[in-house]
């Protein structure tokens, strides 16, 4: 199998600290500047990454980072650790990874995205950083994180590798950063420190994000 990556992106990040974890023989392609070629649209007609290619003649691909997730975690050996078989659990897993990609992520881009040179909303960001504060920060903070040092585990799960790289991007706006939660940072650090093996990529965003000075970066939340 393949992965193609974006290397400093927080949705590709999960990924490749899934297989650097499991040690698994999954070559990592960086895809940068490539998916929009007609031979990566062959593969993914969505253009997105990361992407998990298959091996053989038309055998096809996956995409969407907690799919990926998924599967690598099925399916690969250590993965289990990551996803745990027992129901209720890996239930709740899921159910956090949704709420990543449907409620947190969402409030993302108009905050975040201006650091790759597309436009955002101004006044979206301070209104989707308000949202982050006042009902998805609560939700990690007092549900997901009330007893444990990682979402519903004492031990990080793929839950945490979609979450906390993600949160990374807060960093693109100091003044938002520094109201950020204590609660949230140690948790985003903690999930970042728990995959040293992939710090590499880890660094390239948070480098990306605090290194940027352009339109918004000292906006007030």
């Amino acid at each position: 199998m393949k992965l193609h990556v974006l290397p400093p992106s927080a949705n590709s990040h999960g990924c490749i600290a899934l297989i650097r974890h499991c040690k698994a023989d999954i070559e990592i392609i960086d895809a940068m500047g490539k998916t929009r070629s007609e031979e990566f649209l062959k593969i993914n007609p969505c253009h997105t990454c990361p992407t998990l290619e298959f091996d053989g003649d038309d055998a096809g691909a996956i995409w969407e980072s907690n799919a990926i997730l998924r599967y690598l975690a099925v399916n690969l050996p250590g993965g289990e650790e990551l996803y745990p078989a027992d129901p209720k659990m890996r239930g709740k897993i899921d159910m956090v990874m949704d709420w990543r990609q449907t409620g947190m992520y969402a409030c993302i881009p108009n905050i975040a995205y201006c650091i790759f040179g597309m436009k955002v909303s101004e006044e979206g960001a301070k209104e989707d950083f308000a949202k982050l504060l006042t009902e998805h920060f609560p939700v990690l903070t007092d549900v997901y994180l009330k007893e444990t040092k990682f979402c519903f585990s004492d031990t990080p799960t793929i839950a945490d590798l979609a979450i906390a790289p993600a949160l990374t991007f807060l960093k693109a706006r100091k003044n938002f950063w520094a109201k950020v939660p204590e609660a949230v940072k140690d948790y985003h650090a903690r999930v970042l420190e728990a995959f040293p093996d992939t710090k590499e990529n880890f660094d390239m965003l948070d480098g990306m994000c605090t290194g940027y000075d352009g339109d918004g970066a000292n906006a007030e939340p």
